[in-house]
């Protein structure tokens, strides 16, 4: 079978790495396509991964519908001469070309309609199958949806995936057992983050010297760094954050993807901006699971309060940990469901919608 796999986001190069892999060990040929975006592309080069670039991003609403079109039209072209059997992706591109050849598109989405309107507007209806975690039942009733219990990050997070890397400390310069904070600040160009605020300048400065006061403070961002915070900024190899992500004290941002992240590998995870309590998979790690805390713009001195009591608690790594193992028992591998569905596809499809429990297959 010939696989397409679309890259729109830095983020999809760990979520698709590793079925990635899968499939190609299974004996089937797998192309990568990807936006001209740098840090993406420079995963892809990390991972060994080969790939096509077909065009570059843009922030405007105007540009992005401009470019879609185009982008439509040049992935139909590669579709089309390379034979392309299945089509997966968090992508409106695959989407869209599934109608326009004889791809079969699978569509990864895990945000409420509500948060990505255009996003569920534009590519579900075009899609042949939709995939999304079940947390999201209550608006995935169509008949071409397919639920799973996970997120997006247990495709790469779960343990069967990863394994932390202590030596990660080192290149922090962090001795065994002492704090240190990890921090991501957003750059809120995507279309649904229009009117979306996170920290803000001054909000930045005073959670950085509250932390400063416990340990050492790391700070990525999605964008060039503020230079007054320059001196926090962690430099480190992209594919190592994930260690320092687990060894952490805790993690603070305005970043939805790495909340989650954090959350799943079990770090104390604060998040910070107007899409709290709209995100369902992040409530359900906030309510259910008790691994992440949400915190709109203006609850900024709640969130300091809480920070307070995380770092005085003196059993803080223990409590987390239980709780993940919590988590874990009740979700799966998101990688080896992706797997099963493509590499058996059709009959993976029918089984799906006859058993109800089909998922424990994946654990």
């Amino acid at each position: 079978m010939n696989v397409l796999v679309d890259i729109c986001h830095p983020a999809h190069v760990h979520l698709y790495r590793n079925f990635i892999a899968d499939m190609k060990s299974k004996g089937h040929i797998v192309y990568i396509t990807v936006r001209d975006i740098p840090s993406a592309k420079k995963l892809l080069k990390i991972y060994n991964i080969r790939y096509i670039d077909y065009g570059s991003k843009s922030d405007s609403i105007l540009k992005k519908s401009v470019k879609q079109l185009k982008y439509d039209w040049t992935l139909r072209n590669i579709v089309n001469d390379l034979g392309i059997d299945v089509g997966i992706g968090t992508s409106i591109t695959i989407a869209h070309v599934s109608k326009l050849t004889g791809m079969k598109s699978f569509i990864l989405d895990d945000d409420d309609s509500n948060v990505e309107p255009l996003f569920a507007k534009f590519a579900h209806p075009f899609c042949d199958f939709l995939l999304s975690p079940d947390v999201l039942n209550y608006e995935r009733n169509k008949h071409n949806c397919i639920t799973y219990p996970g997120y997006h990050e247990l495709a790469y997070l779960h343990p069967n995936r990863f394994n932390p890397d202590s030596e990660v400390l080192k290149e922090l310069g962090i001795d065994k057992g002492q704090k240190y904070f990890v921090m991501r600040f957003n750059a809120f160009k995507a279309h649904h983050d229009i009117g979306v605020k996170g920290f803000s300048h001054d909000q930045k400065k005073q959670i950085i010297r509250r932390l400063e006061k416990e340990g050492k403070v790391f700070i990525t961002t999605e964008t060039e760094i503020e230079r007054e915070f320059e001196k926090y900024q962690l430099k480190i190899s992209p594919e190592k954050i994930f260690s320092v992500l687990f060894y952490a004290t805790l993690f603070i941002g305005d970043s939805q993807t790495m909340t989650n992240e954090a959350a799943v590998l079990g770090t104390p995870s604060l998040r910070l901006n107007s899409f709290v309590d709209r995100i369902s998979y992040l409530k359900e790690q906030e309510e259910k699971y008790n691994l992440a805390m949400g915190f709109k713009p203006e609850e900024f001195n709640r969130m300091l309060s809480k920070v307070d009591e995380l770092i005085n608690m003196t059993d803080l790594n223990e409590v987390w940990m239980h709780r993940r193992n919590k988590m874990l028992s009740e979700k799966i591998d998101v990688t080896k469901f992706l797997v099963y569905l493509i590499d058996g596809y059709p009959d993976s499809i029918l089984s799906t919608k006859k058993d109800s429990e089909y998922y424990l297959n994946f654990k």
